[in-house]
């Protein structure tokens, strides 16, 4: 029964629903960004993160709505969790880099970064979400909700795609877990 267990949980950072766009194996596209930790903006870039070893990039679709906040709490709590197996955790919105700022300090308690997202990095990873124009008439920009766990050497291991933030945390842990042992 163990052994079952193991050898599934081997295979968890190779799984992929259907819908994901950058499937495993697939290179990530680097991007440089503004970001947010602690409410304090800098500058990210995706390939200097990867020096450091795993990144786990989380898209989320609007800071301070239900489901993003629930998530990035979630993120929060289990970020020394993410570092013990190497991984660096970082949130990406199509949010302004003000908006970020004060999520940065109000949902995700300064444990970790919250980028900016715009459209080629959304194309990039095609994490965008078809919303309607609202009352204005304008399109808002947003993310799906999606989890991709990144190599150190840039390529896709692991995707969950799931507009619920329930599993998100649980299976990218996994997954960087399962990279850990893989090494």
């Amino acid at each position: 029964m163990r052994l079952a267990l193991f050898a599934a949980a081997l295979t968890l950072p190779f799984a992929a629903p259907l819908s994901a766009a950058l499937a495993p194996g697939a290179k990530a596209p680097d991007f440089t960004t503004q970001a947010a930790i602690a409410g304090k903006a800098f500058t990210l870039n995706l390939r200097s993160q990867l020096r450091k070893g795993p990144v786990v990039l989380y898209f989320f679709p609007a800071a301070f709505t239900g489901g993003c906040n629930a998530e990035a709490k979630a993120f929060a709590d289990a970020v020394d969790d993410f570092k013990a197996a190497g991984a660096t955790v970082i949130g990406m919105s199509a949010d302004g880099i003000d908006k970020l700022q004060e999520f940065s300090k109000a949902h995700c308690a300064g444990r970790f970064a919250v980028a900016s997202a715009g459209p080629r990095v959304i194309q990039g990873f095609d994490v965008a979400l078809n919303r309607p124009a609202g009352a204005d008439g304008k399109a808002r920009t947003m993310t799906t909700r999606t989890s991709y766990v990144i190599d150190r050497a840039g390529r896709i291991a692991f995707v969950h795609s799931d507009m619920n933030p329930a599993d998100h945390v649980r299976t990218t842990l996994a997954a960087v877990r399962g990279l850990a042992l893989a090494r």
